[in-house]
């Protein structure tokens, strides 16, 4: 007995994410923001994932907001290929990769401490 199984469909995955760098011939560096909310506290916490591409074109360039797909391994890093060039020089920000910027009146009120150490004076 014979039973006929359904034509499984493949799930075509594909992520949106920020070119990071394109320094490198067909090869990008994306970055995958990711919210979550924390398990215990509820609070919601940014994560980013870096994702090695492959673009054989070159089409996209830092900043541009590019979909992108797994494929087989390519190189030691890179199993994700470009899908689309989505926006084109989107220059998004995530707010967990930005620093923090400090008001320079409040680190010149705060003098910068120094840790020097002293090697004790040799004894004749």
């Amino acid at each position: 007995m014979t039973t006929a199984s359904p034509a499984k469909k493949k799930v075509v995955v594909t992520r949106t994410g920020i070119v990071e760098s394109d320094k490198r011939e067909k090869s990008r560096k994306v970055v995958v923001p990711n919210d979550t909310t924390h398990p215990k506290y509820g609070k919601i916490v940014r994560k980013r994932t870096v994702i090695h591409i492959h673009d054989e074109k070159n089409e996209s360039r830092t900043g541009d907001l590019v979909e992108i797909t797994p494929c087989r391994p390519i190189s030691k890093t890179k199993r994700w290929k470009l899908v689309r060039v989505v926006v084109k020089g989107a220059q998004l920000k995530f707010e967990a990769v930005e620093a923090p910027k400090t008001d320079e009146s409040a680190t010149a009120a705060t003098p910068a401490v120094k840790s020097v150490s002293k090697a004790p004076a040799k004894k004749k």
